[in-house]
């Protein structure tokens, strides 16, 4: 159906605002200063800078219509695999809106932040507990900031032995984070496949152990959704090769109370605190990936870090021994993400944090026991927290993973994560969490299940055009990562 005004309903057609300007309009109306020198010391603006002219209601409608047309955790169900996009409890927020953390600033005197002191330090031993890890750095902003920090201390650590290793060991089905690393710290990626059993290749991995070998970088559980149930040979093996066991901690909602990273032989591993506890992510930020470390790194970790004096608390900002390889950002870390994290573990307990992994764990199972047979498992057996499907159940159909997952915009759900792993094919990435209700699990997959249906009775065409009900149709995806518009004028056209 068709609209003069373009809109449908709430759903509005929503122009740029470089298209809704008006020259002379603006927000302020402000006179222009009189008889007063400016004192910008030349920088005063010399003509126009191509921004919109527009009223302050434009810009409030404009920016309040495109969050409608977000997706968001608080907005329905988020099944995006390796992502642990679950609920954000209020209390959390609640919390990092006292004004003692919300108003803190870096620069200011210890003396007068020893509360946030003190909430970063309890934070750091909840996290040296739940991984049985000696050691933890705080600083990293995000999960890949967090590998870099691993990778650096680790790469510190060989150095001080004048042991000079050159390539890093990375399963196929890791995530893509891990090579980048791997390679930003000057080191060569060699892969390691995956077994029949989507586990990594014991026999390939000890081919490739030799002592050119940094580290090995593994993921567990993997982003298959499976245990690593070697892991502990995996270790052994790493170790004797005198390298050292990076882990990926971007699934730890999979086994956090119930497993010790530290116990399976691990070295280093970042834990994304916007996952597994619950603080809010996306969109580029606000993350926060503080790494764990066995005692072997602990004299290499990036300063700062905070430790107990007397009755207080205080920042060590220099290490006299110089070993540690510096830092790694200005200030300690992201405050308001410690908030979150730690208000959420005080409010679980122990026992509540084991129990969000195994119901985390008993979600993707009741998915994937659901799914099964109108979809392909792409392994045998249970999972862990995701479960991974494979398109051949759409052979000859005439509809791919991308079509079931435009239809999927249709009927409300955010897309499962697409594509990825990249060792299944047309893979179906699914994460419930543990946060999500039987019913909403129900919905979903009775959804899945229609849709193959009508996938398998022919209506690929139908498919080909999903979404239908979206406010923008499908856009060439392709085209607009090879030829972005990035500045905008009045013959620019959108894709």
């Amino acid at each position: 159906m068709t609209t003069t005004s373009g809109h449908r309903g709430l759903v509005m057609d929503e122009p740029l605002l470089f298209e809704q300007d008006a020259p002379g309009r603006c927000g302020v109306d402000l006179d222009a200063p009189q008889g007063r020198p400016l004192k910008l010391g030349g920088l005063e603006r010399q003509g126009a800078i191509g921004l919109p002219g527009l009223a302050e209601p434009q810009v409030v409608r404009h920016f309040t219509r495109l969050s409608q047309k977000n997706f968001a955790i608080d907005a329905g169900f988020y099944p995006l695999g390796s992502c642990t996009m679950k609920h954000n409890p209020r209390l959390n927020e609640k919390a990092v809106r006292m004004a003692g953390f919300a108003m803190a600033h870096p620069l200011q005197p210890e003396s007068s932040v020893q509360g946030a002191l003190e909430l970063i330090a309890t934070l750091a031993h909840w996290l040296t507990t739940l991984t049985g890890m000696p050691g933890v750095a705080m600083s990293p902003a995000a999960g890949a900031h967090g590998e870099l920090a691993g990778l650096m201390t680790i790469r510190a650590a060989l150095t001080a032995r004048g042991d000079a290793r050159k390539k890093v060991l990375v399963p196929e089905s890791a995530h893509g984070t891990n090579p980048a690393t791997a390679t930003l710290c000057d080191y060569a990626v060699e892969s390691i496949p995956a077994n029949e059993r989507g586990r990594i290749d014991i026999e390939a991995l000890k081919e490739a152990l030799d002592g050119d070998v940094a580290a090995l970088m593994l993921t567990n559980p993997n982003t298959c959704g499976l245990f690593e149930d070697e892991i502990v040979e995996v270790a052994r093996l790493v170790h004797e090769a005198g390298a050292f066991f990076y882990g990926d901690g971007a699934n730890f909602n999979a086994i956090v109370g119930r497993v010790r990273p530290g116990d399976l032989g691990i070295d280093a591993m970042h834990i994304n605190l916007h996952k597994t506890f619950s603080t809010p992510h996306g969109g580029g930020g606000p993350g926060s990936g503080p790494v764990v470390l066995a005692q072997s790194l602990v004299p290499f970790a990036p300063l700062p870090y905070v430790v107990a004096d007397g009755d207080g608390f205080r920042m060590v900002e220099h290490d006299p021994s110089g070993r540690s390889f510096g830092r790694l950002r200005a200030f300690h870390g992201q405050m308001g993400m410690f908030v979150r994290a730690l208000a959420y573990m005080m409010s679980h307990g122990a026992d509540g944090l084991r129990q969000v992994a195994e119901d985390a764990v008993l979600n993707a199972n009741y998915v994937m026991a659901r799914l099964k047979g109108a979809y392909h498992p792409s392994f045998d057996g249970p999972c862990m927290h995701e479960c991974l499907f494979d398109d051949r159940t759409l052979k000859d159909t005439g509809v791919s993973t991308l079509d079931l997952a435009k239809a999927l915009i249709d009927e409300g759900f955010h897309p499962m994560t697409m594509y990825f792993p990249l060792v299944v094919h047309g893979a179906m990435l699914i994460e419930p969490t543990e946060t999500e209700s039987k019913a909403t699990l129900d919905l979903f997959c009775d959804t899945m299940l229609a849709l193959m249906e009508r996938a398998q009775a022919g209506n690929a065409d139908w498919f080909h055009e999903s979404p239908h009900l979206a406010p923008w149709r499908r856009l060439d995806e392709t085209a607009a990562a090879r030829h972005p518009v990035l500045t905008w004028t009045p013959e620019a056209k959108l894709l």
